[in-house]
């Protein structure tokens, strides 16, 4: 064996002994995920969780990556990735705890000042079930691709909830994990896009024009307390799987509320949030190895995730519409877009409009108010779909 010959089996090695359908396929992993990093740096979209998902993407697409775990010579060697997805994810851990930080971050205040906001929230939902069910026909229709638990997790895109879709992914353990994690955090970035025309679409100049009070009743911090407290139990009881999910976010409420654990809720809010963000996006990248995610399967969750998106927007909208017809103080439908649990990125999208078709019109804090109260609804509404679809 010659230097050269030498020189090029150690160190492309890897690459030699892969097909060219292989070595193909990881390079458009690697685009990918150079594409996940773009995003997040240059255009700033959802940059704490696209950042370390993308370059996840390139680390378990390299050639016998000492990131997952692998069999080399009849020998398991474990990777850092796959012992942490292990240990935070396939337990759902990791998930449970981010919603400790996002409560904490959550003022129920708005909601709370106008409780009826939490109809939009729930309205909000309605793509969830509607990609559900298509997923579910596409699987019946074309056998081998999604199954009715595929489905269920598909169809959680539309929750506009990273920690909710990846609890109820990893839950009916779906192989398609890493395409689901992409769409729901991809399109959570793009709210700013999707929503506007969607709104659009579905109201009129003078809907867009309804005023709507600028002050809020203050909230008594008894009342502030109990809220967290009275929705764990209430939802415990409609949907008793939400409990961990419903839970550990109005846990993180609570603290915030208390008064007395103020360093507490800083640490949730800050700290802790975002050490397991890092830990969550790295880790899912698991999921996106390429024999798993380069499939006709994934454009298709794509392409569900997107209609779930759409469909949120348009149901709140709708929902408010409807309302409006029987109610003496009318509302402004855009509102009922920030439903959609993209916290708290579609309430400043809805309040922007709103200042564009009249700058005297200032909906943030009833757009919060939806916003939040569709928080609650989307980690309900994993929940209930839980109950409905057996494991």
């Amino acid at each position: 064996m010659t230097i050269i010959e030498k020189f090029i089996n150690i160190f492309f090695g890897s690459l030699v002994n892969m097909s060219s359908t292989d070595i193909i396929k990881m390079l458009v992993m690697w685009l990918i995920g150079g594409v996940l990093v773009y995003l997040a740096i240059k255009k700033d979209m959802e940059p704490s969780l696209l950042l370390p998902m993308g370059f996840g993407a390139i680390l378990v697409n390299i050639p016998f990556s000492g990131a997952v775990t692998q069999v080399i010579d009849g020998i398991t060697e474990e990777g850092p990735l796959s012992v942490l997805f292990d240990a935070g994810i396939a337990n759902e851990l990791f998930p449970l705890i981010l919603f400790i930080g996002i409560g904490a971050m959550i003022d129920f205040g708005p909601l709370l000042s106008n409780p009826k906001l939490l109809l939009f929230g729930a309205a909000a939902q309605f793509g969830i079930f509607m990609t559900l069910l298509l997923a579910a026909v596409i699987g019946n229709y074309f056998p081998g691709t999604f199954s009715l638990q595929d489905a269920a997790a598909i169809g959680i895109i539309g929750a506009a909830d990273g920690p909710t879709a990846i609890f109820v992914a990893n839950y009916y353990n779906t192989k398609y994990m890493g395409a689901i994690l992409v769409a729901a955090y991809s399109y959570m970035a793009l709210v700013p896009i999707i929503q506007p025309p969607c709104i659009r679409l579905v109201t009129t100049k003078k809907e867009r024009l309804i005023r709507m009070p600028s002050k809020t009743k203050p909230i008594k911090k008894s009342v502030r307390i109990l809220f967290p407290i009275v929705v764990t139990v209430i939802a415990g009881i409609v949907a008793p799987r939400s409990v961990g999910l419903v839970g550990f976010l109005m846990f993180g409420n609570l603290i915030r509320e208390c008064g007395v654990l103020n360093s507490l809720s800083e640490t949730a809010q800050k700290v802790l949030a975002n050490l397991v963000t890092i830990f969550l996006g790295i880790t899912v990248a698991v999921k996106m190895q390429a024999d798993a995610f380069l499939s006709l399967e994934t454009l298709i969750i794509m392409g569900l995730g997107l209609f779930a998106f759409v469909f949120d927007t348009i149901g709140g909208v709708l929902f408010a519409k409807v309302l409006n017809l029987f109610t003496k103080e009318k509302v402004n439908p855009m509102i009922g877009a920030c439903g959609i649990s993209a916290f708290p990125m579609s309430s400043r999208v809805v309040h922007k409009m709103g200042l564009e078709e009249d700058k005297q019109n200032f909906l943030l804090m009833h757009a919060t108010g939806v916003n939040v109260g569709g928080q609650i609804a989307s980690v309900i509404a994993g929940g209930l779909i839980l109950n409905l679809i057996a494991k």
